[in-house]
C-alpha cells in the first residue's frame, strides 16, 4: 500500500515536467495574497527549485508534493501541498495548500490531500504537531483545518495588508496524541 495515495488523490514528487503548471500557479496574482508573494516567479527560479527538489526533507527543511486526482484516468494535477519550517528536532512544520482551479475546490480533493498528508506526517516523518497560518476571511481553508482537527490557537491582528485593508491572521495547530493517525 502507498502511503501518498488516499480515496481520491495521491500526493507525489514533483516531476521535471510540472514546470510549466508550477510556473502558471506561482504567477498567478490572485493567488499571491495566500501565498505570500508579492513579485513574480522567473521559469529559470523555479526550474532551479524543480531541480532541488530532490534533496530529502531532513536537508532542505521543506516539501513540496503535485496533488493528482486518481478519479480521473488519465491522472490530472489539480494543486500542491507543502511542508515548510520543518524542524526535526522539535517535531513539527506547516503546511500550505493549493487547489489552484476554482473548478477543482469544494470537490474533497483538499480535505483528502490533507488526511494523506497528515498520516505521512505523523507515521513516517514521526512529528509531534503540524499548524498553519490562515487568513480570516479563507472560509474554506479554516473548515478544512477545523475538520481535520486543528485547533485556533492564536490570533495575529493586523498581520495581513489587503487592497481591503488590514486583515487578521490565524494560527491553527494539530499535536499528534501519540496515537498514529487513522490510516487511509
Amino acid at each position: 500500500m502507498n502511503i501518498l495515495i488516499g480515496k481520491i488523490t495521491q500526493l507525489r514528487a514533483i516531476e521535471p515536467n510540472d514546470i510549466d503548471l508550477i510556473y502558471q500557479w506561482e504567477n498567478n496574482a490572485e493567488i499571491w495574497q495566500i501565498s505570500n508573494t508579492l513579485t513574480p516567479f522567473s521559469r529559470s527560479i523555479i526550474k532551479q527549485f524543480i531541480n532541488n527538489a530532490h534533496l530529502d526533507i531532513f536537508q532542505a527543511k521543506q516539501l513540496r508534493l503535485m496533488i493528482d486526482k486518481i478519479d480521473k484516468k488519465p491522472t490530472e494535477t489539480v494543486g500542491t501541498i507543502d511542508l515548510f519550517d520543518f524542524d526535526p528536532f522539535h517535531k513539527r512544520a506547516g503546511i500550505g495548500i493549493l487547489i489552484a482551479e476554482e473548478k477543482d475546490r469544494q470537490k474533497g480533493y483538499a480535505s483528502d490531500a490533507l488526511d494523506v498528508l497528515i498520516n505521512y506526517c505523523f507515521s513516517v516523518l514521526q512529528l509531534h504537531q503540524l499548524y498553519c497560518n490562515i487568513s480570516c476571511d479563507n472560509i474554506s481553508s479554516i473548515k478544512l483545518f477545523e475538520n481535520k482537527g486543528f485547533k485556533l490557537i492564536g490570533v495575529k491582528k493586523d498581520w495581513l495588508l489587503t487592497p481591503e485593508g488590514w486583515q487578521n491572521e490565524l494560527m491553527y495547530q494539530r499535536i499528534n496524541s501519540g496515537t498514529s493517525f487513522k490510516k487511509i
